[in-house]
Formats: C-alpha cells, structure tokens, sequence
C-alpha cells in the first residue's frame, strides 16, 4: 500500500512513513494511491476486530496483523463502553453514535488511542525518537496528552488557543504530569495554533532536526481509524443511513468518505456536514471559493476553525486527482486569501462526493440543547448540538439519520448548563484531573518563539 501527496510534488511512501510523517514534504496531505476494498463489517463483530481489519488494509506489510491485533485490543478496551461507539436511539429515524466513551470523554480518542500504539511500534522497532506536535481547537491536545504521554520515544508538544477552549478540555492535556508532554497556550485563534504547525513542517532543517511529525487529522492514520466506526454503524443498522456530522477541520466527515470509497457502506454516501458560525466548510461547498475569515468563538468551540485542512483531500478526490489544480488553488489562496474551487458547479459535491453543509449559529445551538433536554432527558454538548440541530432541517427521505455525538456535554459544563440550566455528571476519569496541577506556558503566535521552545526541548 503506498500513499501519495495531494499536491502531486513528492514520492509514494508506504504507510509507516505516512502515518511518521503526518505532511507530506510538499506541504499536501497523504492519500492512498489506490483505495483498498475491504469486507464490510459484520452485526456482531467486535469494534475491535473491525478496526484491525480495517487498519491492516491501509497499513499494508507496515505492521504485523498480530501487532494490530494488540494495539487496537488495548486502545479499546479503555473505553467506557464495550462497542467504543455504541448507537443510541433518540427519536424516530434519528440515532446518535456516541464517540465519548474513551479515556478522554471525546471522538478523538478512538483514533489517537490506536495512533499511540502504532507509533510506539514504529519507534520500538527503529529505536528512533521523535517530536511529535499538535494543534487543538480542545479535543485533539487531551485525547493526544493521554495517549502518548509516557511514551519513551516520543516528545509531545500540544498547541492550544489560550483562554479559547473549555477549562475541562484543557485539564486533560495540562494534568498528565507526563515529562514527555509539553503543552503551549498561544494568545491567538486555533488558526494561530494550526498555521505555526504547517509553518515548523514546511521549515524542513528543524523539521528533520527534531523529527517532527504531527497526529492532528492532517495525519492519514487518523482518517483510517475514524472510518471504521462508519463501518461499524452501517453493521448495525443495516439499512441506508445519512451521516450528520458535526465539522471542524473535516477529519470526522472526510472519514465517511473513505468508508464509502472502501466498500465498507451498504448505501451511496449520505453526510451532511453542520458547522458553527465558523462556517467556512459551508461556504467552500455553497459558493465554490476559499475564502479567508479570522474565527470567532462560539458555545462549540472544538469547531472553531476557518481552514478545514481535510477539505484539501475532498479537493484532491473531486477533481478527479488533479494535483496540479489543488496545488494551484491552495498557491493562491496562501498568496491572497482568496481562490476559486476547480470545477465547481451548483451542487458539486453532491454529486461527487455526496456531501452537503448547513451552517447553525450561536443562538440555534444553545437552543437546541435545551430542547433535546427537553425532549429526552439528556444532555449534550454543543458540539453534538451542533449535529442535531442541522438534522432537524432536513428533509425526511426515508434515510436513517444518524447524528455523530462528538463529545461528552462534562468537558463543557458551563456551556451546557447556562443553555439547559442543568449540570451535566462529570465522569470519575474526569472529576479526578480537577485537583491535579496543570503544567503550561503561555506564548505569542510567534513562529520564532515556539520553534525556539520545541528546540530547547530536544538539548
């Protein structure tokens, strides 16, 4: 299995060397050369043996199907629940897949947690160290602090917008105590955070100095083990189901795509893509222009995020592969803000990738969760609001609708309770980091500042 740049200007890699790398050297992100077809899953498989399936098909002869067997027996046997993504019914039609349930209370921790193994594998075998960084609009620094943390080979470096993400969130990446794990609050937006990672990866003499890779969703390996609870869904319920998935920096709804492009859905892909008033994935998919917009904060703000790096694989894919074309786009948007989509016609992603948007704004997501609670007595986080409040405009076709509830409404008490006036249970895993001492340094969106940081780390 070999995987190639969607910008079309570096060599085919095998997936040890995409999964190490996270960015292509040409500043484009690793796709398969070809996409594997893989056995759908089946009803009663366990999420576990689906994922190593799965992931054997993308890793190829990278990694021992016995060495994944273990990896993701491990990662999954933290979680809260048996299935790791349980369904749960919440009204007629209408599911929520619960992706909550791992050690960090978030979606992210079903693929870091596989992720953490993979690369301890790696790195045991060739006795390299490396430097690993993450940009975190909340969710990805806590789930990547508690899965790397301890690990011989690896220092952890986790970016996140300071005083821009909930306190519990940040507890989960400032509390591991883990000398392997440094964590920089930048005073800027995720944006801040998410371009100072690309700038340090495009600064190939530091890059190859510190060894640096990177786990957020720019990183194949990623969207190879979120797709698996796509799989794991479509076994469930056995019928045609259309995906609303809450969207940041795209990774979640990109993975349905892979899925499909597998063979692992029973039906032609369905995802509706809802984002906060950050809503430039709705603008991409509407207007056919990436533009450039500062991000504001919102009640969800994991989805904080004006330059969804996933979209460039959704590009890659809808133009039919054309390198170039992206290339070109992306040129001219980091040169001026502002580039037309190739190809772009009303309706084009739909018809090519089966992907629609509808954008929610503050007001509707704070009002969605009181009247889920409303409605059945739960709590959700505003994130997943997000999700069900764009499923309730859509029309009923006869789908299935199955909303992906991203995060536990506890990493965002006091969102959730000035919306529903309740105070959502916080978990024992959670409720013990309060006490702990948090362990961070505040810096500027300074490029020279957190490369001076991370090379102080590795003397």
């Amino acid at each position: 299995m070999k995987y190639i740049s969607t910008r079309g200007d570096a060599p085919p890699v095998d997936f040890r060397t995409a999964c190490l790398a996270g960015l292509a050297p040409d500043g484009g992100l690793y796709v398969p050369e070809a996409y594997p077809q893989i056995a759908k899953a089946k009803r009663n498989e366990p999420y576990a043996s689906v994922a190593v399936r799965v992931l054997q098909s993308f890793a190829g002869t990278s990694v021992p199907y016995t060495e994944l067997q273990r990896i993701c027996e491990t990662a999954y046997g933290r979680f809260a629940h048996t299935s790791a993504a349980p369904l749960t019914h919440w009204k007629a039609g209408h599911w929520l897949m619960e992706l909550f349930h791992g050690p960090t209370l978030a979606f992210k921790d079903i693929a870091m947690q596989a992720m953490a193994g993979l690369y301890d594998y790696f790195l045991t075998q060739s006795g390299e160290r490396m430097t690993i960084i993450c940009a975190t609009s909340g969710d990805t620094g806590g789930a990547a602090a508690f899965a790397f943390a301890g690990l011989e080979n690896v220092d952890l470096v986790v970016l996140h917008p300071h005083e821009r993400i909930a306190p519990v969130q940040r507890l989960f990446m400032t509390t591991t105590g883990a000398a392997n794990v440094t964590n920089l609050a930048i005073e800027g937006d995720f944006d801040d955070c998410q371009a100072i990672v690309k700038a340090l990866f495009a600064d190939t003499g530091f890059a190859e100095r510190v060894r640096l890779s990177g786990v957020n969703s720019i990183n194949w390996a990623r969207i190879a083990a979120q797709s698996v609870y796509y799989a794991y869904a479509d076994a469930q319920l056995q019928q045609p189901i259309r995906y609303v998935v809450p969207s940041g920096n795209m990774g979640d709804a990109l993975a349905a795509y892979v899925a499909a492009r597998c063979g692992l859905l029973s039906s032609p892909l369905d995802v509706h893509c809802a984002v906060n008033e950050n809503d430039a994935l709705d603008r991409l998919v509407n207007t056919g222009r990436m533009t450039r917009q500062s991000a504001r904060a919102t009640p969800s703000p994991a989805m904080d995020i004006s330059v969804p790096s996933n979209f460039e694989r959704l590009l890659f894919e809808v133009t039919g592969r054309d390198a170039d074309a992206v290339r070109r786009a992306y040129a001219q948007f980091a040169q001026s803000g502002d580039a037309p989509l190739p190809g772009w016609h009303e309706g084009f992603f739909k018809e090519q990738a089966g992907f629609t948007t509808a954008r929610i704004s503050n007001a509707e997501t704070n009002a969605e969760m009181q009247r889920f609670a409303a409605e059945t007595g739960w709590l959700i986080c505003p994130h997943t609001a997000v999700g069900t409040a764009a499923a309730r405009r859509l029309q009923n076709l006869g789908e299935t609708t199955v909303v992906l509830a991203t995060a536990s409404p506890a990493k965002f008490p006091e969102t959730v309770k000035a919306a529903t006036g309740l105070d959502p249970d916080l978990p024992i895993r959670a409720r013990v980091l309060l006490g702990r001492k948090e362990h961070f340094d505040i810096l500027p969106a300074d490029l020279s500042r957190v490369r001076a940081h991370i090379s102080a780390l590795r003397r």
